[in-house]
């Protein structure tokens, strides 16, 4: 199985848009980090390179925005957060169509320790109204879905993935991928395994792992946070019954705090949410973090047993 990072996806979505003549990009300083170097590099007369100065990035894209232009503007996931105000009143509020992409969200970001591993991320901007929360999986998926922001009229964040996992589409079964839809990656009637990122090759495996003891999982890549997938979930609710949530994330506020939210209002049935369980992470390698943090994909299988006991 091929292995790569969703920033990838990426940088090579912003060279396929460049065919646009509205499409900019915006940078802080981290091009090389979050693989926008790959559109300064072919096209600098639409690059705008602001350093260190996440705010300002903000509200220039905004601008360029109102001025009929198309700004993609990355930093790291955990910058992003500097210019909050920023994206709240300058963006999220008048409804400007900026489209961030935060790199290195997660604990699987490993040695840079928990100063940079974003972990409230998506659960920050899933509060804005009219922002649209996507966290792909894999380069092909980032690429694809990156590539539909580009015709949307409001802003969005996209969280992506410095690290290499391991590929879950190819260019033909990519095509199926809408955002606000979730993607239905194995079907069994026993329990509905939810994730998104770099967890969802977790949950595949668990969901491998589950069959050969004779459990049956729907593993749903849910690409999208924010608007969440209802009409999948009220399917899943009377098929399966229960639910897992799998996120490199809190498990307050991001994937696992909104199908909780949907299911309390709406079909309460049993969850279990694996993620970071209320703490910060630690320099570390990734994998190593999984394990001491219970993300694991042992975890992710004993939380399916627990779940469907729960039925």
């Amino acid at each position: 199985m091929t292995n790569a990072a969703s920033r990838d996806g990426y940088g090579s979505a912003l060279i396929k848009l460049a065919s646009d003549p509205k499409v900019v990009v915006v940078e802080a300083d981290l091009g090389k980090s979050t693989k926008s170097q790959l559109f300064r590099k072919s096209h600098p007369d639409r690059t705008i390179s602001l350093g260190i100065s996440e705010q300002n990035m903000m509200l220039v894209s905004a601008g360029l925005a109102t001025s009929g232009y198309k700004p993609f503007a990355s930093t790291f996931a955990i910058f992003t957060e500097r210019a909050f105000e920023q994206v709240r009143n300058g963006i999220a509020r008048p409804n400007i169509p900026v489209h961030i992409c935060g790199s290195h969200g997660g604990v699987h970001t490993g040695t840079d320790g928990s100063s940079a591993q974003s972990i409230e991320d998506l659960a920050i901007y899933r509060t804005l109204p009219n922002m649209t929360v996507i966290h792909p999986s894999d380069d092909i998926s980032t690429e694809f879905l990156t590539i539909q922001l580009a015709d949307m009229n409001s802003p969005s964040y996209t969280r992506t993935a410095r690290n290499k996992t391991p590929r879950i589409y190819d260019e033909h079964s990519v095509t199926k991928l809408q955002i606000g839809k979730g993607a239905i990656l194995t079907e069994g009637s026993d329990v509905a395994i939810i994730a998104c990122g770099v967890m969802v090759s977790k949950a595949l495996q668990a969901s491998d792992e589950l069959k050969s003891q004779g459990i049956n999982s729907t593993v749903v890549d849910m690409h999208t946070i924010k608007p969440l997938d209802h009409e999948l979930l009220t399917q899943l609710s009377d098929k399966c019954g229960c639910f897992v949530t799998v996120e490199d994330h809190s498990i307050i506020g991001g994937l696992g705090g909104a199908v909780a939210e949907f299911l309390v209002s709406n079909m309460p049935c049993p969850l279990e949410r694996i993620g970071v369980n209320d703490h910060f992470g630690e320099s570390g390698q990734g994998e190593e973090l999984f394990i001491k943090y219970g993300m694991s994909v042992e975890h992710i299988v004993s939380s399916a047993k627990t779940v469907i006991s729960r039925k």
